[in-house]
């Protein structure tokens, strides 16, 4: 392990918390509970912090962006932060021609569809990431005991908005590239791959200690072309991080058919979405994995004792796994009522058994 001796996972603050004794499979002294996009639109104190600053120029300014991740730690009582960041912003940092444009998404300036493309992508330096380091030194020295987990996109995710240039429902330019010109595909992978590694790698190694790999459109595929086409790079991503040995975590949204292979790419943690329940995740990845989620969203606009019914089969159904930390089954909707949210925490943290 190569942490520095003041990193949280090795001088105390943070190796016997709830969200890493779970991750590692062990006994937490409270059932620990955090949710995808807890950081955001949720929040008024969020819209405010935010209030006429770009999406991309606040994950790269220190204070705002270690500010943004607190937020929801200090209001909900949550085991841990989560990076506030973006899975586009290592493109950024790397020179790419990146915009979040409101209620679009991620937009590139020029698309990536060829090999010349891919030639021509410029290599994300170690000094580039220093803004990433720096909100990660701010959060943690103010997060105390409570961990913060890092944060990136899987490589397919990534090269996804890569090939389409923009968001899209169905993914077809880059399933295309992958079966009519796999040379360039894989390239690029190797590219995405190293990319989001290394902002990986920068947010571990200056304090969280736990790394989520998000792969947010891995749905799209079948099993044989994730294994071919993607569980290599995905793998290729997280060798960046491994000799730190900081948990790692592996989501998808849509995988419930990939899980078994999400998980064979070498992590300790399976994030699950509300497509399937927990009981059935854990049978299919044979009773051996550490599980993540899986409430389903939609519930937190529910009336409260259908919530609360919800939330208790959650953890009854996690509760077959080795080791179990309730999240969501993908990210908080913008509209709930962060009170519901606040509720939800201590209605895990009060289920003892």
């Amino acid at each position: 392990m190569n942490l520095s001796a003041d990193h949280p996972l090795k001088d105390g603050r943070t190796a016997q918390s709830p969200l890493i004794t779970a991750y590692r499979g062990g006994r937490p002294s409270r059932k620990p509970v955090w949710f995808m996009r807890q950081a955001g639109r949720s929040l008024p104190e969020y819209r405010q912090a935010r209030e006429g600053i770009g999406m991309l120029e606040s994950c790269l300014r220190p204070d705002l962006a270690a500010e943004i991740t607190l937020q929801p730690v200090r209001r909900h009582d949550v085991d841990a932060g989560i990076f506030f960041s973006d899975i586009v912003i290592p493109l950024k940092l790397a020179g790419v021609g990146v915009e979040i444009v409101p209620g679009v998404g991620p937009v590139l300036e020029s698309p990536i569809r060829t090999a010349a493309d891919v030639a021509a992508l410029p290599r994300l330096e170690e000094a580039a990431l220093e803004p990433i380091r720096e909100a990660v030194r701010l959060t943690v020295a103010e997060l105390g005991t409570t961990p913060l987990i890092g944060f990136a996109g899987a490589p397919f995710t990534v090269a996804a908005y890569m090939v389409e240039g923009r968001p899209s429902r169905d993914h077809l330019g880059p399933r295309t590239m992958m079966h009519g010109d796999p040379g360039t595909w894989a390239a690029l992978m190797e590219w995405t791959a190293d990319a989001s590694g290394r902002f990986l790698r920068a947010q571990i190694e200056a304090g969280a200690s736990a790394g989520q790999l998000f792969d947010s459109w891995a749905g799209s595929l079948g099993l044989e072309d994730y294994r071919r086409f993607v569980a290599p790079f995905s793998s290729r991503a997280l060798d960046h991080v491994r000799d730190l040995g900081a948990p790692l975590v592996h989501f998808g949204t849509g995988t419930s058919e990939l899980l078994g292979a999400m998980y064979e790419v070498g992590v300790d943690v399976v994030g699950v979405d509300y497509r399937l329940s927990l009981h059935e995740a854990n049978r299919r990845l044979g009773g051996r994995v550490v599980l993540q989620g899986n409430i389903d969203p939609a519930f937190l606009s529910a009336p409260w004792n259908v919530l609360e019914s919800h939330v208790r089969e959650v953890v009854r159904a996690g509760a077959s796994a080795p080791g179990h930390v309730v999240n969501l089954g993908h990210g908080v909707p913008p509209e709930t009522d962060p009170d519901v949210l606040t509720r939800v925490v201590e209605l895990v943290h009060s289920i003892t058994h």
